[in-house]
C-alpha cells in the first residue's frame, strides 16, 4: 500500500501494487506542494508534511485523517525514530525541528536551529539514524546537527560547523552508518561517519565541476532518492548533466556517467541492476535508466511532461511514475520497459509506498 499526493487539491489517494489500484482518497490535508510521507512501523499509518507546516497523521486501513496539527509555518519533511515512537519535522519556518508523539501527534519537543550568530536557520536533510537519532543540516548556517533523543527530557544535540556551503538535502547510507549532505553553495559533499563521530565531516568529491561553466539550476535534486549498487554510489550532479559515480569504499569518484539533462532523482531499482534517473525543465518528460555494471544508458522513456517522481515496488518488478502535467501516474515493467497500467490523478506528485517504513533513513 501507500500514498499518492495530489498537490493542487491537498489530498492524497492510498493506493495498493499489487494490482495497481486506487482504494480511498483523503481530503483536507493543507498545502502538499511540497509533501513528503513517512510510515509507522506496522505501516498502517502514514504522517504526512505540508508546505503548511502541517504534520498529518492519516489511517490507510480506513482511509481517513487520525489527527493534523498545524506546527510550524514551512516544513520540508520528517522522519520516524528507530523505536517509531517518535515523528521529527524539519521546518523552513521557524528554523528547527520538533518531536512528536507517534501516537498522540502531542509535541514533545522543540530544537531551534540556531546559528553561531543566534540567527534561525531552514532545517533540510532530516533523516532517522540507529539509536533512536536523527541527523540533519542546516542550509543557512552550513552545519550538521545529530540529535540523540533516547532520553526525552533530555537530548543530546552534537553540531559539526563549517561543513561547506548550502547543505540542500542529505542521504543516510542503507546501513545507517554514513550521512552525506550535498552543498549547493560549492560543488562537493560532506560526509558524517556516525560510527565515528568524533572523526568530524569530511569534505568528499571536492570541486567535481572545476573549470566548468556553471549551469543556471531548473530543480534542486533530492539526495535521498539515492542509489546504491553494491559499492557504487550514484548521485545527481548539481546543475550538470551528469551522474556522479562514487565508490563507498574509499568515497573518491569512480566515474561519470553523461545524461539527458540535470538529474532530480537518481534511484536504484531494488535488486540493484538499475538506476533511473528523472530531470528537470526542460527535460521532465525524459527518464532514463542506468545499468549499473556496464555504467551506461541501457534505456530512454518518455511518459509523458512533468515526471515529478519515481517509486519502486518493494521488490522491484514495477515502478511507479507521477506524470503531472499529464494527469496520471503511470506504471511500468522495469524489466520490460513497458507501461502495465495508469491511474487518473489529477496533478499527482509524490508517492510513498508503505514499505518505505522497513528501511533506515527514509
Amino acid at each position: 500500500m501507500g500514498l499518492v499526493v495530489e498537490r493542487e487539491r491537498g489530498r492524497v489517494h492510498v493506493v495498493e501494487h499489487s494490482t495497481n489500484t486506487r482504494l480511498a482518497t483523503v481530503s483536507g490535508m493543507g498545502d502538499l506542494s511540497h509533501a513528503s510521507a513517512v510510515y509507522s512501523r506496522d505501516q498502517r499509518y502514514a504522517f504526512v508534511f505540508g508546505r503548511d507546516g502541517g504534520l498529518t497523521k492519516v489511517d490507510l486501513l480506513r482511509g481517513r485523517i487520525v489527527k493534523r496539527v498545524v506546527q510550524a509555518g514551512n516544513s520540508i519533511g520528517g522522519a520516524v525514530s528507530q523505536d517509531g515512537t517518535v515523528v521529527a519535522v524539519s521546518n523552513y519556518e521557524p528554523g528547527g525541528v520538533r518531536l512528536f508523539d507517534a501516537q498522540t501527534l502531542d509535541m514533545i519537543m522543540d530544537i531551534p536551529a540556531a546559528a553561531a550568530d543566534g540567527s534561525l536557520s531552514k532545517v533540510v536533510g532530516l533523516v532517522d539514524a540507529p539509536g533512536d537519532r536523527f541527523v540533519f543540516s542546516l542550509y543557512d548556517a552550513g552545519e550538521i546537527w545529530v540529535a540523540d533523543v533516547g532520553d526525552r527530557s533530555n537530548p543530546i544535540i552534537t553540531r559539526f560547523p563549517d561543513v561547506g556551503r548550502l547543505p540542500y538535502d542529505a542521504l543516510l547510507t542503507p546501513d545507517g552508518r554514513f550521512y552525506i549532505a550535498g552543498l549547493f553553495g560549492e560543488d562537493g559533499l560532506a560526509l558524517l561517519d556516525l560510527w565515528h563521530p568524533d572523526r568530524g565531516v569530511r569534505r568528499i568529491m571536492d570541486n567535481y565541476g572545476r573549470g566548468d561553466e556553471k549551469l543556471p539550476v531548473y530543480k534542486m535534486p533530492h539526495l535521498e532518492g539515492w542509489a546504491m549498487s553494491g559499492q557504487l554510489a550514484f548521485v545527481p550532479a548539481v546543475g550538470r548533466h551528469e551522474v556522479l559515480v562514487i565508490d563507498s569504499k574509499d568515497w573518491t569518484e569512480k566515474g561519470r556517467i553523461p545524461v539527458h539533462g540535470q538529474p532530480v532523482f537518481v534511484m536504484a531499482q531494488p535488486a540493484g541492476r538499475q538506476v533511473w534517473v528523472n530531470f528537470a525543465l526542460p527535460d521532465n518528460d525524459t527518464v532514463q535508466i542506468i545499468d549499473t555494471e556496464t555504467l551506461e544508458i541501457a534505456h530512454t522513456l518518455r511518459p509523458g511532461p512533468a515526471v515529478l517522481h519515481m517509486e519502486f515496488t518493494p521488490r522491484g518488478e514495477r515502478v511507479w511514475l507521477s506524470v503531472r502535467d499529464d494527469d496520471r501516474v503511470a506504471v511500468y515493467d522495469t524489466n520490460s520497459f513497458e507501461r502495465v497500467a495508469q491511474l487518473d490523478i489529477h496533478k499527482p506528485s509524490g508517492i510513498f509506498f508503505s514499505s518505505r517504513a522497513t528501511r533506515i533513513g527514509l
